[in-house]
């Protein structure tokens, strides 16, 4: 909340509350009420600082790590924060060259970042202390890359900048380093608000949002989606509770060949 610049005032009448259980979304609005925060953004800020200690006190651990693409929601200082590395390339991929050799500065230098994301790749499988040196070596080698382009240079130092995040990987090799997988999973609403532009009503959004939470939750699941909404618009129910076929999922043992 402080990292926000909800106002202090507003801040300690909520300290004084945290000692409260809250169980319904109507008791939530009432204590915001109670305690006089009326606008929309800290009220937003508050509810997910709320959600987030919630989340802690349930037994999340304060070293889950978040991977994202860098947009400021996602830099939580409560938990900590891994970057995308295909996001930190794109900084390359994008600049559009004036000449052959720009051209062929900003190739050899994306090959460099993509050796390097080979490297930590490998890495990930068999980590140890010397291969962590040096891969910290090389990509402080990459980074001070020197080059009389502007914009390549302001590509490297945005890399520079993001050490830290893109770097975790080293100390939690289970981490991914690329969040394509959540980036998939929003595809098909990003596409829909493309072409819709939105919906007309809290009703709306929330049909919108369910249904395509469904969709893809069935085809995570390899279940028809078809199929799903046919079993229980004919009451027939033949196809479990997706929640029950997810914990099956879960726990279920991953099997490797021999």
């Amino acid at each position: 909340m402080m990292m926000h610049r909800i106002p202090p005032p507003l801040v300690n009448r909520f300290r004084g509350k945290l000692n409260k259980r809250i169980a319904t979304e109507e008791e939530w609005e009432s204590l915001l009420h109670i305690i006089g925060i009326h606008r929309e953004h800290d009220k937003r800020i508050i509810t997910e600082a709320a959600l987030l200690g919630s989340i802690l006190s349930h037994g999340i651990k304060r070293d889950m790590v978040i991977v994202s693409d860098d947009a400021g929601q996602f830099d939580i200082v409560v938990l900590l924060h891994a970057l995308c590395w295909l996001h930190a390339e794109r900084g390359l991929s994008t600049i559009v060259p004036i000449n052959d050799y720009h051209k062929k500065i900003i190739e050899d230098m994306r090959r460099k970042v993509w050796e390097l994301y080979h490297n930590v790749q490998e890495y990930k499988q068999y980590p140890t202390k010397e291969k962590m040196l040096l891969l910290e070596s090389q990509f402080d080698t990459l980074c001070r890359q020197e080059t009389e382009f502007e914009d390549i240079k302001k590509a490297l130092e945005s890399m520079r900048q993001n050490k830290k995040e893109l770097l975790l990987v080293l100390q939690r090799p289970e981490i991914p380093l690329h969040n394509n997988s959540s980036e998939n999973a929003i595809r098909v609403y990003v596409l829909k608000r493309k072409i819709h532009g939105g919906t007309r009503s809290e009703l709306g959004r929330e049909c919108r949002d369910t249904f395509l939470s469904l969709k893809k939750t069935c085809r995570k699941l390899d279940i028809s989606f078809y199929e799903y909404i046919l079993d229980r618009l004919t009451g027939r129910y033949r196809i479990p509770p997706l929640c029950q076929l997810l914990r099956e999922r879960i726990l279920t043992p991953l099997s490797f060949p021999a």
